[in-house]
C-alpha cells in the first residue's frame, strides 16, 4: 500500500490537499469492496482501521 498526497483544489494562492491510500486489487476483491462504495475509519493507537460504512440512515 502506498499514501499519496493530491492536490484537491487551488483558491487563490491557498492549495488544499487530499491524501489517498492506494490499495492493491487483490485485496479490494478479497474484502468485497465496491468503487464508490462508503468505508468507516477508526483510529487505533498508531493504526488506521477501515471498514465498510454501515448501512445509510433512512429519512
Amino acid at each position: 500500500m502506498r499514501l499519496q498526497k493530491q492536490l484537491s483544489k487551488k483558491i487563490g494562492n491557498v492549495e488544499y490537499p487530499k491524501y489517498v491510500i492506494v490499495i492493491k486489487p487483490s485485496i479490494i476483491d478479497k474484502l468485497g469492496w465496491k468503487e464508490g462504495q462508503m468505508l468507516e475509519s477508526v483510529i487505533k493507537g498508531e493504526k488506521l482501521l477501515i471498514k465498510k460504512d454501515k448501512e445509510p440512515k433512512k429519512e
